[in-house]
């Protein structure tokens, strides 16, 4: 006889597990959040699959690992569609779940905003062993960490790398000049419209538009970038954790491993 456990966890289970993680209120109005694709008969939730993107190469790994739920953090539906049809790639992957009779949800603002959430992992992680400060910025899913201490941009570059494990990030300094740091407005992803209101010293985040990255300098704000999913994939583990205690051993939680930045550095 198997000794593998059998899961009773339906996917309105999994989906209320996940909005008790990340309620979906506190997404942005302009998001598409929550269940985006649910089989038409009920599956048990046996195995679920997280990612940052969910791209082919993870919608293939979702079928080929026999995956009930995949979590995706950001939407791959997102603005209206037409049609439904494998000539466009896009569409083939959701096709490809559909016919497989995989659900797809997707936190992705809602678990930026919330208490625990990707922007207060992101903010722990900047502060480190230092003594600071994190509270949220109003109106806005981004963080406001104050130091006790102001902090150097070589202490705060080199904490950033290591709990991010990225090998290089990008950074923009006013008239190039080193300046103490006391107060860093972090939001992952692209999240400038999140942070820009706050007083602080350094904004950090995923990516910028260049022309934003002129006006923090000018304004005499230090910008340090990590790449988008940088700042993103690392809370996967994270939210593994969270899943696991509330839907227990009986339901298999992976990471996808083919989920990964699409830029690469090359020199």
């Amino acid at each position: 006889m198997s000794s593998k456990k059998k899961s009773d966890i339906t996917l309105k289970q999994a989906t209320q597990a996940l909005a008790s993680i990340a309620p979906l209120e506190l997404a942005e109005e302009w998001d598409n959040v929550g269940l985006l694709i649910a089989p038409t008969r009920s599956r048990r939730i046996k195995r679920i699959l997280l990612t940052i993107d969910c791209t082919s190469a993870v919608a293939t790994e979702a079928i080929r690992s026999r995956a009930e739920l995949v979590v995706a953090y950001h939407p791959p539906i997102f603005t209206p569609l037409s049609e439904l049809t494998p000539a466009d790639p896009a569409q083939r992957r959701l096709l490809a779940l559909i016919e497989a009779r995989i659900a797809l949800y997707s936190p992705h603002t809602a678990l930026d905003a919330v208490d625990g959430g990707v922007n207060d992992w992101l903010a722990e992680g900047v502060r480190g062993d230092q003594d600071g400060e994190i509270a949220p910025i109003p109106d806005g899913p981004g963080r406001l960490l104050t130091f006790k201490q102001p902090q150097t941009l070589t202490r705060i570059r080199g904490q950033v790398t290591a709990f991010l494990n990225t090998r290089y990030l990008r950074v923009a300094q006013p008239n190039g000049k080193a300046r103490s740091i006391k107060k860093v407005a972090i939001c992952a992803g692209a999240g400038i419209s999140a942070i820009e209101s706050a007083e602080a010293d350094l904004y950090l985040t995923g990516e910028m538009k260049h022309h934003d990255i002129l006006s923090s300098i000018e304004r005499g704000i230090t910008v340090i970038l990590s790449e988008h999913t940088h700042t993103e994939r690392g809370y996967l583990v994270t939210l593994r954790r969270k899943l696991k205690s509330m839907l227990g051993p009986a339901v298999d939680i992976r990471i996808a491993k083919s989920d990964r930045d699409p830029l690469k550095l090359v020199r």
